[in-house]
Formats: C-alpha cells, structure tokens, sequence
C-alpha cells in the first residue's frame, strides 16, 4: 500500500466540524438567553483544594512544558477544547466554567454556558469574562502564543493542555488538571477507575478465540479517515484483542474508498453518525464493497464519536462498546 500523509487528529475533528457547523448546537441567541454570569463559583468550593490535599500556591508542569505558577484556587474557568472541558467537568469543576467551545456538547450543562469560540477563540469574549483559568490545547500554544501572552498580561493563568494520543497520555492530562484546579484526588479517582475498567476489558479479551480484522472510519466517504497505530483508537482496539486493518500506518491517515476496500475487514466501525444518516447503511450500500467481509455479514456499527475519539474520561465507555459490537459474545452480558 502507498504511504499515506499522516493528519493530526485536531485537523481531523477541525475538518469534520466545519462541514456540519450547521446541526452543532444552540444557536447563539440561546446563549445569550441563559442567564449565564461571570460569577465565581459557590463559595463551598473554595476548600476544595484544601481537601484534595493541593495546597496553594503552587506550580504545575502544563502540556507545553512550561512551569504554570497558580496562585490560589481558580474559581472561574474558560476551556476552548471539548476535552478539556469534560475533564474539568468530570473533576468536580463544573460549577466553575464561565465559557467553554463552541463545540462542547457534554455533558448537558455545557448547552447553558458561553461559547467562546475553538481553533480561533474569541479573545475579546474571554478577555471580557476575566477567568482565572484559561484551558488551551497545543494547537493555541503553537499558533496564538501571542493571545496567550495578552491572557496571561492580564492576569489569567493560562494552562495548556498536550495533545494526547495515548490512554496514558489522558491519564497525565486529568491528573495535570486535577492538580491546576485543586481536585488532585479525584483525578486520581478517575485515573484509578479507568484504569481498572481498562483492565477489565483486557482480561475479558483473552476469551476472544478468533481475532477480527477491523477498519474503522472517522469520516466517511469518498476521502476516508482512519486510524493508524500511534493513536488511543488503536489501543483500544489492541485492548479488546482485535487486529486495526489500518496498523500497517501511523497516525490519523486518509484513504480512497479503493484503497480502504483492499483490506477485507470483517467488522467496520463508523463514528461519524452525529451528522451523517444512517452511516451503517450508507456503508453497507456501497458500489464495490459487496464482498467486502463486514458488508457481507452486515457487520458495520456506528458509535459515539466523542466516546473515541475525544481523549477524555470517557474514552473508557468508547472502549467498552467496542468490545461489546465487535465480540458480542464475550463483552455482553
């Protein structure tokens, strides 16, 4: 097979998001109506840190190597990444976001909190809230290090957090977070639970008398995204002891419909049925893919986007359910 041009999965996500901008979310008059304020948090969250056991001030080593000197504990919070906002959320930290991106959609509360943009943030917006946190990615670290600058001249702690390819990778960014916000207990919390679920999943997988070939699609035809090794999506299919048809590549890497049908899966996984209709049957219906194992037997599943690709908390329950529609007969009870 022909070497493949290697796309970060940020670039990825960015080009599947602008072609479906369109069904999204709340349109930004809902935003505005919310009653949303720039309040800080209740004030029964200001020990939180205490507890913890993170005493402030103190220093934490963000995604983009730089030592982030904290102060005190924030008590409002502006995330730019859906990610990133699901682990502050699954940090006890809800109550704290004043702005979040315009592509969060989990869990329910984000619908009520401000849009501040994504890629390209809404800098006057931000700056206007005046967080005491800022959670950027790699990308804003990379491409707007001057905005991140003026964030931090006016005296917003600006966190990055790092690209994160890995299972282990995630467990660093939640724990890093924990520590930022002063919740380093229970990011370990949820470290040491998706860790064990993780475990679960393997010992389950040792049961699996005949290993599948699977081909999985973040996005759909004619240019077809895939995954390669390198990435979270491919441990998770290691995890549940299938083979990824795409292992021979490295990366998020795209492919014709030619090319993807060479590889004969027997199972094939789509993700992207958050915006296309009926993605099982678009596939299945596919000129030239008749005799293609999957197609044959009818074994193309959607899942939840977010739950595999979006490396976050919930990265766990992604994994779980591929177990579940790839070896039915080992995963489901």
């Amino acid at each position: 097979m022909t070497s493949k041009t290697k796309i970060s999965l940020l670039t990825v996500i960015f080009a599947i998001f602008m072609a479906v901008m369109v069904g999204c979310g709340a349109t930004e008059g809902g935003n505005e109506s919310d009653g949303n304020t720039n309040e800080p948090a209740d004030s029964s969250e200001e020990t939180q840190g205490e507890a913890s056991g993170d005493s402030f001030p103190l220093t934490v080593e963000d995604g983009a190597g730089e030592q982030v000197e904290i102060e005190s504990e924030p008590e409002t919070i502006v995330s730019v990444q859906a990610s990133n906002t699901e682990i502050a959320f699954a940090l006890g930290q809800g109550e704290k976001m004043i702005g979040v991106s315009d592509y969060c959609n989990y869990p329910e509360e984000t619908a009520d909190i401000e849009k501040v943009g994504g890629q390209e943030m809404n800098v006057e917006k931000i700056l206007s809230m005046m967080p005491d946190m800022v959670l950027v990615t790699t990308f804003h670290h990379e491409n707007h290090s001057a905005v991140l600058d003026q964030f931090e001249e006016a005296g917003i702690d600006v966190v990055v957090v790092g690209d994160a390819n890995s299972f282990d990778a995630v467990y660093d960014n939640i724990q890093m977070l924990g520590k930022a916000t002063g919740s380093s207990d229970k990011a370990d919390e949820i470290v040491s639970d998706m860790k064990n679920r993780l475990a679960d999943v393997k010992d389950k997988a040792k049961q699996v008398e005949e290993v599948k070939d699977v081909w999985v699609e973040v996005a759909p035809a004619p240019d077809i995204f895939t995954t390669g090794t390198g990435t979270f999506m491919h441990e998770m299919l290691e995890a549940i002891n299938a083979n990824n048809a795409a292992a021979d590549e490295e990366g998020w890497v795209k492919f014709t419909e030619e090319e993807a049908v060479t590889l004969n899966p027997e199972v094939i996984i789509t993700t992207y049925g958050y915006y296309v209709e009926n993605p099982e049957e678009q596939v299945l219906n596919r000129e030239g893919w008749s005799e293609v194992p999957a197609v044959e037997q009818e074994q193309v599943f959607d899942v939840d986007n977010d739950t595999v690709t979006r490396p976050g908390p919930r990265l766990i329950d992604g994994v779980e359910r591929l177990g579940e529609l790839i070896y039915p007969e080992v995963f489901s009870e």
